[in-house]
């Protein structure tokens, strides 16, 4: 579903929902990444549990995150109606320092086989015979 018009209420929660530092780094991850799990999330950004869940629910809340459950993980994406709107927006800051380091950060752990992400991917993979 594609946002064809945006109200004065939910434009606000959006902006409010991006106004501190910790959910636009988690938002950075979750448009670069598809999904994530909240485990990765803590890790990647160096964020306690209680910090990450926080903000994440914050995020939930104001319609921007979607999340299912695989297993014992629960993994989170962006919804797709908000992607095109945080796609522009993402067009100012995503040369952003931090947020290119938080990227960095994902492709070394990802790389060394740290995350779910990566193990979650390993198992979905089809088998070859």
């Amino acid at each position: 579903m594609k946002l064809k018009n945006l109200s004065l209420a939910y434009g606000a929660t959006i902006f409010k929902a991006l106004s501190e530092e910790p959910r636009v780094r988690i938002v950075n991850l979750l448009l670069h990444h598809g999904e994530l799990c909240i485990s990765d999330i803590e890790q990647i950004l160096d964020f306690t549990q209680t910090k990450t869940s926080r903000h994440m629910t914050y995020l939930k809340h104001a319609g921007i995150v979607g999340y299912r459950k695989y297993g014992q993980w629960i993994f989170y994406y962006i919804l797709e109606e908000v992607q095109p709107m945080l796609g522009q927006i993402w067009k100012y800051i995503e040369k952003d320092t931090i947020l290119s380091t938080d990227i960095e950060a994902f492709n070394v752990m990802y790389s060394n086989r740290e995350l779910t992400a990566y193990k979650h991917r390993e198992l979905n993979k089809p088998a070859f015979h």
